[in-house]
């Protein structure tokens, strides 16, 4: 594996990946083109870096205590300092990115970026540690929308939506490492509440955001919506069947997560009710 690869891989590409393409595919909804939208793509990619790269910086020595084969770091493949040092330039990368949408947009994905990095340090280990999910994922769609010429306000049920998605993806996102967290000390909110309800938590969150973002804006509900609690109500329910059955890492349910989340921004712009 070479490095650069190396690094990738310890930016938690896969849940990373799946936040900036969402917000992407939202920017281009709600009408960024051109050098707008590759900025909002670059500004929300560098907050993803970030907490991926600090997050994997920090947990360095847990993950070899661990063995955690998965993490690069952990298995000699690319240096803790090279990780570290990403983490620091992607997170000071994060306001002047924001800086052409102008200070609104900028102070919102700062925020994100600060939210985020709280999550690594020191919230990860508390009762509270999806605070910093639910306080992120809600600003993120906020500076999409901010960063639009003449900086509209979000709407509020666009906010709550995201804040929920976060709630569910954080649940979902731990899952595969519960036992190996548990095992070095990392006691947060999933690990208190244990796999089962973890599982429960990320569905109902992740529901009850499809139902905001499907009754949240004025007016009836479109088809696009109805389609998307549909894809939720089927698509959860297949995610936890396979992660309860699933031997070793339970990584189903995240990407039911991940999937569900994908095709609720896709709907949400196909029914024109973004903004």
């Amino acid at each position: 594996m070479s490095r650069a690869i190396a690094l990738l891989r310890s930016a938690h590409p896969e849940p990373g990946g799946a936040v900036t393409l969402a917000m992407t595919l939202l920017a281009a909804g709600v009408g960024h083109r051109g050098w707008g939208l590759a900025g909002v793509c670059a500004a929300v990619a560098a907050t993803q870096l970030a907490v991926g790269w600090v997050n994997d910086w920090l947990d360095a020595d847990r993950d070899r205590v661990a063995g955690r084969t998965d993490k690069p770091v952990a298995e000699g493949a690319v240096g803790r300092r090279t990780v570290g040092l990403a983490g620091l330039l992607a997170a000071l990368a994060i306001p002047f990115l924001g800086l052409p949408f102008g200070p609104a947009a900028t102070v919102c994905i700062t925020l994100v970026g600060v939210f985020a990095l709280l999550y690594d340090w020191p919230l990860k280990s508390t009762a509270f540690s999806v605070v910093p999910y639910l306080v992120a994922f809600g600003l993120l769609p906020a500076f999409v929308v901010v960063a639009l010429p003449g900086h509209p306000a979000p709407p509020a049920w666009l906010v709550a939506a995201g804040a929920l998605l976060g709630g569910g993806a954080h649940f979902a996102n731990v899952l595969p490492d519960l036992a190996d967290d548990a095992a070095t000390g990392v006691r947060g909110l999933p690990h208190r509440l244990g796999a089962t309800w973890s599982q429960i938590a990320a569905g109902v969150l992740l529901l009850a955001a499809t139902l905001t973002l499907v009754f949240g804006p004025a007016g009836p509900p479109s088809w696009a919506g109805i389609a998307a609690a549909a894809a939720a109500v089927v698509v959860l329910p297949l995610g936890w069947y396979a992660a309860r059955r699933a031997q070793g890492r339970p990584v189903a349910m995240f990407r039911a997560v991940i999937v569900v989340a994908l095709i609720d921004v896709l709907l949400l712009i196909l029914s024109g009710r973004v903004v």
